[in-house]
């Protein structure tokens, strides 16, 4: 009888906080997500002319040298796999990284050879989700000759677009200045 006493409070305060922490309170957060921020809670997706061309959240991968080039991404089975999002795991010392590292360099020094600028970090480094959206202003900066020269545009006008595409640091203080890519390369077709 001390048993089923002891169970019965127990068993009621388990009932109780299940339905508060598994249905209340994630029906009362998504219900007020829905009504205040409805755009952010369902992906910040990105639609031209009707058409869902992705999502500010998510990097994409853009290989046509024409556009601007996201943050190499270490997702699998493919690269911008948000269903896997992941880093590589590979530590800075990892001849594997190095590897990669001096790969993705050699590759950006192909696509524009008159370039002699530094590669910034975060254009031969994957981010630790894989699917980084932004890269750095002067990961932008870099590759502003190179899109320039490719859709016969002047250097001076990719960079204006590139310069009108910094975010600052959220309110001002979090994070770095940054540019996200899909933006920039969907502003990029339209400055034609």
């Amino acid at each position: 009888m001390r048993v089923i006493s002891l169970l019965r409070p127990a068993l009621l305060l388990l009932l109780v906080l299940s339905l508060v922490t598994g249905v209340l309170y994630p029906f009362a957060v998504t219900g007020l997500a829905q009504v205040f921020f409805a755009r952010q809670a369902n992906g910040s997706l990105i639609e031209v002319g009707g058409r869902l061309v992705g999502s500010e959240l998510i990097g994409q991968s853009f290989q046509d040298p024409r556009y601007f080039w996201g943050r190499p991404s270490a997702t699998a089975p493919m690269a911008y796999n948000a269903a896997a999002s992941s880093g590589s795991n590979l530590g800075p010392l990892n001849p594997a990284l190095v590897e990669a590292v001096r790969a993705r360099v050699a590759a950006l020094r192909a696509a524009d050879p008159g370039n002699s600028a530094s590669v910034p970090v975060d254009l031969v480094t994957a981010s630790g989700s894989g699917v980084d959206p932004d890269i750095s202003p002067a990961a932008a900066r870099y590759q502003v000759g190179r899109v320039a020269r490719l859709r016969g545009l002047a250097p001076s006008a990719v960079q204006a677009l590139v310069d009108a595409h910094i975010q600052a640091p959220q309110w001002g203080l979090l994070g770095e200045p940054r540019v996200n890519v899909l933006r920039l390369n969907l502003a990029l077709d339209r400055l034609r």
